[in-house]
């Protein structure tokens, strides 16, 4: 082998954090109802001890609930399966729509069709073929699907970015504040295990099961929409990269994505008696509605003049985390999909009114925020990896505590 004169010789070139090139074309003919390849050829390199993190971390959070639930004499686990919004998603469950109304003492008439009826639907699945209460079955749900919205985001982080930045990411998403609430009652880790899979699989190309899963999301939450739009923005964005020259299962996944949400907001106004404006009516009652940061502003201007609590403190500061880590995002240049979802979930939370101690909530699946944290994590680790570790205990050490200050002592909405 002859080397030029005045060129070094290099004698390994490491790849490990270069995302890593798909075949130039597939190895066999794809089926639309195909699954996605991670489902047919296994778990990809590293996931099973960057899940083992994720479900360690989660797993002392929970019991740092229980512990604290213990200290104030309360029941081990009634903060976990019955707080705010759990206890309309158990009586759902129960009962069906149309049983439950609260009376606000502002004379606001809330009612359980605020919910959506996916994560209920399941409570009562589970609750018939399972001896399990709906308090149990409602955890067992949850934690499931955090499991499963956990295996999918190092899915993506190994497609996009490799091992290392894919188990920062996991690590990450594990620690985040309000983290706590991916493994109580609520619906927020199926929304986001039905998302995270959507957005894998418009990453593969895998259209069908985009649309079918964001549909599923926006049966979840009323922030599935923020799915349905990510995969449609990513399909406009392929038909105008490839000049209309497009697979059916493009167009046939754009149309699925958003039926869901759709379907769901349309049966309400039936219910209510105004077809299109009826879902937005019962929002109203509990302060929801989109007013263009005019309520987010107002709150702001008050806890700065006022004051207020750690949770409402805290809140604002994830918040703005959240604003200043999608700029990075963006920056970073990362996928239209992930962009999309995560910018209109930024939107909804700055944009929108409702209590703002929830809003940090409503960010918890909009992982790829942390992908500018998780690359600089995992380049961390690789020259300083003592600087890494104490880094990631100690914002394991907030987690920790504010989720079970956040569930077991504070009086403020989760």
């Amino acid at each position: 082998m002859h080397v030029l004169p005045g060129v070094p010789k290099v004698s390994r070139v490491s790849t490990s954090s270069v995302p890593r090139p798909e075949p130039a074309a597939p190895s066999h003919l794809a089926g639309p109802f195909d699954l996605p390849r991670i489902a047919r050829r296994g778990t990809p390199e590293g996931a099973v001890p960057a899940l083992a993190l994720f479900a360690a971390v989660r797993l002392t959070g929970i019991l740092a609930v229980i512990l604290t639930n213990a200290l104030r004499g309360r029941p081990l686990l009634r903060t976990l399966a019955h707080s705010w919004d759990s206890r309309w998603y158990l009586h759902i469950a129960a009962e069906g729509y149309g049983h439950k109304i609260w009376l606000t003492s502002q004379g606001a008439v809330q009612t359980d069709w605020a919910f959506f009826p996916l994560y209920p639907a399941l409570i009562r699945a589970l609750g018939t073929v399972l001896p399990l209460t709906p308090g149990q079955a409602a955890l067992l749900v949850a934690w499931l699907a955090a499991g499963v919205a956990a295996y999918g985001v190092y899915a993506v982080g190994h497609l996009l970015y490799g091992r290392g930045v894919a188990t920062a990411l996991v690590g990450l998403w594990a620690v985040m504040p309000h983290a706590v609430e991916l493994t109580i009652a609520y619906t927020e880790s199926l929304f986001a295990a039905l998302a995270v899979w959507s957005l894998y699989c418009v990453l593969k190309g895998r259209w069908l099961w985009a649309g079918a899963l964001a549909a599923l999301a926006g049966l979840a939450r009323p922030s599935g929409f923020a799915v349905a739009g990510a995969v449609v923005l990513a399909a406009g964005y392929e038909v105008w990269r490839r000049r209309g020259r497009v697979t059916w299962r493009l167009w046939a996944g754009a149309v699925l994505a958003p039926l869901g949400f759709l379907g769901y907001v349309l049966w309400v106004g039936t219910q209510v008696g105004d077809l299109f404006g009826g879902y937005f009516t019962v929002q109203s009652a509990w302060a929801s509605r989109f007013d263009f940061g005019v309520g987010s502003a107002r709150f702001v201007k008050a806890l700065l003049l006022h004051g207020g609590g750690v949770v409402y403190t805290v809140a604002l500061l994830v918040v703005a985390a959240g604003v200043l880590l999608f700029a990075l995002l963006c920056l970073d240049r990362a996928p239209l999909v992930l962009v999309a979802f995560a910018g209109i979930l930024i939107l909804l939370v700055v944009a929108g009114s409702g209590s703002f101690s929830s809003k940090p909530r409503f960010l918890l699946p909009a992982f790829p925020l942390l992908v500018p944290m998780a690359r600089a994590l995992a380049r961390t680790w690789r020259v300083r990896p003592a600087q890494a570790v104490l880094v990631y205990g100690a914002l394991t050490l907030v987690s920790l505590t504010f989720g079970a200050y956040v569930t077991a002592v504070a009086h403020s909405p989760l």
